[in-house]
């Protein structure tokens, strides 16, 4: 059961990140909250590994396992974190979240279409599921809304779906270099998720008078910097590492499902830390994704 609870561990990570980045977000642009949290967690875990004496593990990674999971990083940590916080900052917690969630359909799509695995009546119907819990989520109740509102709503929506999207592809490779003969110990799973998340925090900085070229990073307030740093060490530190673990203890398709429980927690989240006005569609949409979710994973 400990790569269950792992799992469940990481859902709650997520959920706690979640509503930290929310609040940040409301300070300063996504690009650059994602450089801010990145580089500092990244020191954090580069620190802890050496105090715990583990340094040596990291250096002496294969290098397929440094391949998976700096592309991992590239991928899900640069490209997918910054969609997250668009798609945070644009259409809240209580939607963004279960949308990101869907990540799992994704990973259905690139077997199916990709590897050619057989697709089952419940992987079906679970599509269908999260596809109308998306619908859902995605609905604006106010018939008056502004076009404008409406252009922002499409577009956290959209940021949430290629959010997903990256997820699923970050989430398979980490898996890959989690399992590895030479790496499926917890030493390993801790320097894979380090060298994951100081790949991408190196090569955001590099690229930051391209990407945020007024240098936003350095200029967030301390209130906006204690909850990135904070939601970045639960996050990155803590709930991808619980995530690695579990997959070295419980297969992906029992990992993955219980992982994805966020939006649960996230709709609770957002009412009562956010103050989000959460509507039954965004609720049926939240269970529904989540019920997809495990549809997918039945065998």
């Amino acid at each position: 059961m400990i790569g269950e609870f792992a799992a469940l561990g990481a859902a709650l990570s997520w959920t706690i990140s979640a509503v930290l980045y929310k609040e940040a977000l409301q300070k300063t642009k996504p690009i650059s909250a994602n450089i801010v949290r990145l580089v500092c967690t990244s020191m954090i875990l580069v620190a802890c590994l050496a105090v715990i004496g583990k340094f040596g593990v990291l250096m002496n990674l294969s290098m397929y396992a440094v391949f998976l999971a700096s592309v991992s990083g590239i991928i899900g940590l640069g490209l997918g974190d910054t969609l997250y916080m668009v798609s945070l900052k644009f259409i809240g917690v209580a939607r963004a979240v279960p949308i990101t969630c869907t990540y799992p359909l994704f990973n259905l799509l690139w077997a199916v279409f990709l590897l050619g695995e057989p697709v089952t009546f419940p992987a079906v119907l679970g599509a269908v599921v999260i596809v109308f819990g998306i619908w859902l989520l995605g609905k604006e109740k106010e018939k008056s809304a502004v076009e404008v509102q409406r252009k922002v709503l499409v577009r956290g929506v959209a940021s949430a779906l290629a959010t997903a999207m990256l997820w699923s592809v970050s989430i398979a490779m980490i898996d890959m270099a989690v399992t590895l003969p030479e790496t499926g110990n917890l030493d390993n799973a801790l320097a894979i998720n380090t060298l994951r998340t100081a790949s991408i925090a190196v090569s955001l900085l590099a690229l930051s008078p391209l990407i945020d070229r007024n240098f936003g990073f350095l200029k967030v307030q301390r209130k906006t910097f204690a909850a990135l740093l904070l939601g970045g060490i639960v996050a990155l530190g803590l709930g991808w590492f619980l995530l690695a673990f579990s997959f070295i203890n419980t297969p992906e398709a029992r990992a993955v499902p219980i992982s994805s429980t966020t939006p649960f927690f996230s709709t609770l989240s957002a009412i009562v830390f956010l103050r989000e006005r959460v509507t039954i569609e965004n609720a049926v949409g939240s269970i529904m994704i989540v019920i997809g979710i495990f549809l997918i994973f039945m065998v």
